[in-house]
């Protein structure tokens, strides 16, 4: 296992270096499994979930052209940035940054805000994962054909106000990521990914093509194509990058992660391009696949957190009364994506603290997982109960799941993605960085794009990224 020793007089440090390498880390089986694996980091609820409200809550399509410029410019740097520490490190996100810096502990700190991230997002990621079972739930029992569609657009207040069924359903869904994990890098994160992820594809272009469709849809379609300039501001910029970062899953240790278990002969810049295009492409055709049918609805785009859990049981509730049969696929079909979408990105996330516990006890990856599942299940539940009976706690005018959700993408992602630009640009040697992203030279196109990359990691990131950060507090 690499590790950086230049400039190191510290024992302590030398010892941690020699454990560390003494450590033997599993790695992706091929190139296709490692474009999988992140890949299904990137594609989870951010994109079916998220995306789509914060698409309607943003302009639409002038939120689309804002986000593609800043995954491009910003977002795949900085997710080569971090492929490339975890490569060269070969360790988890907290010990990453210790060691290629030195052995300075400030760096171990900061690293650490990446593994503390992804467990603050599964906190309420699990919640939204644990409605995706209830609604498949009552998509294989056939209740949106059957039941009035006046009642149906009242299901999801009532399921996530249920303290039963919520946290029931979360404590499912981060037990099925639990198990996942536990089977270790190959025979559990690798072989979940390269099943699911092209099958992901397959569904969101079938459902979108459904969606196009239906009467009405053409107005949803508008929307996401028409290009607002006043909508071109700020804080749609801000909101853009908050979720390109979000959703491409920077910031919170799983590509410095997931870095590790990469070979040294795979093309880190080649990855992280179909990464991000894979990322782009399912972002949008979740966009065109739920949005005409928010239309057609007669729904508000910007409904909230909960509007695929409104628009598309509703739907699927006016289409049973004449084609009940095609209304019964569909809604099976479309929630079984949401949830294994869900799932690809929890089990990356998941994957963050396990790397973490593992590297820093005397733990089996079935002890951690064990251990990383119990804290996640209690403090997840308070997110669940806050639909419900503890819907009267409100921090900064917020339920609980929203602070976790403001906080986690907001803030906390673009500060860790600020803190890996500085850290890559200023702490790093720069000649590893880009031996790293060049594979030492041999990569001529990714020698010559390195010290760009690396120009825009050191000059141009920190400040756009921190100009970001700081109007979160200002907007």
């Amino acid at each position: 296992m690499p590790v950086h020793l230049s400039g190191t007089g510290s024992l302590p440090f030398l010892v941690f270096c020699v454990t560390m390498a003494a450590n033997k880390k599993e790695q992706f089986g091929s190139r296709f499994a490692v474009i999988m694996a992140m890949a299904g980091s990137a594609i989870g609820l951010g994109n079916i979930w998220r995306f789509p409200y914060i698409a309607g809550e943003m302009g639409g399509g002038s939120f689309l052209f804002i986000y593609i410029i800043c995954t491009i410019l910003f977002s795949l740097p900085i997710f080569i940035t971090e492929s490339a520490i975890g490569r060269r490190s070969g360790l988890n996100a907290a010990d990453a940054l210790f060691s290629l810096s030195g052995g300075n502990k400030l760096w171990k700190w900061a690293g650490s805000l990446m593994i503390i991230c992804p467990v603050i997002i599964l906190f309420y990621y699990s919640v939204v994962g644990g409605w995706s079972i209830e609604f498949l739930g009552k998509a294989l029992s056939f209740s949106y054909s059957n039941t009035d569609p006046a009642e149906v657009s009242g299901m999801f207040a009532q399921m996530s106000s249920n303290p039963f069924k919520s946290v029931g359903a979360h404590l499912i869904f981060i037990a099925l990521t639990a198990w996942i994990v536990s089977r270790g890098v190959k025979s559990g994160v690798e072989k979940f990914n390269k099943l699911t992820v092209p099958v992901l594809f397959i569904m969101i272009l079938l459902i979108m093509l459904y969606s196009f469709s239906l009467p009405g849809a053409e107005k949803g379609i508008n929307y996401l194509l028409k290009f607002d300039v006043e909508a071109l501001n700020f804080k749609t910029f801000t909101y853009a990058l908050g979720q390109s970062c979000y959703s491409i899953s920077l910031g919170m240790g799983t590509i410095i992660t997931y870095g590790a278990y990469v070979r040294k002969k795979e093309n880190l810049v080649t990855s992280g391009m179909h990464v991000a295009g894979f990322d782009l492409f399912f972002a949008i055709m979740c966009a065109f696949a739920i949005m005409p049918a928010v239309f057609a609805a007669g729904l508000e785009p910007c409904a909230g957190p909960g509007l695929i859990f409104q628009s598309i049981p509703y739907i699927f509730s006016c289409m049973g009364a004449e084609i009940s049969y095609l209304s019964d696929i569909v809604a099976i079909l479309f929630f079984i994506t949401v949830l294994v979408a869900a799932v690809t990105s929890s089990v990356s996330m998941f994957e963050v603290g396990i790397a973490f516990i593992l590297e820093n006890s005397r733990m089996n990856r079935k002890q951690a997982c064990t251990l990383l599942f119990g804290i996640i299940a209690v403090v997840g539940s308070f997110c669940a109960l806050g639909f419900g009976p503890l819907s009267w706690v409100q921090i900064l005018g917020m339920d609980i799941f929203s602070l976790m959700d403001w906080f986690a993408s907001n803030v906390l992602l673009i500060l860790t993605s600020l803190l890996t630009s500085i850290f890559a640009g200023w702490v790093m040697s720069r000649k590893d960085f880009c031996d790293e992203v060049s594979n030492n030279g041999t990569l001529k196109a990714n020698n010559m794009m390195a010290p760009i990359i690396h120009f825009i990691i050191k000059w141009i990131a920190p400040l756009v990224v921190a100009t970001i950060f700081i109007s979160n507090f200002v907007l």
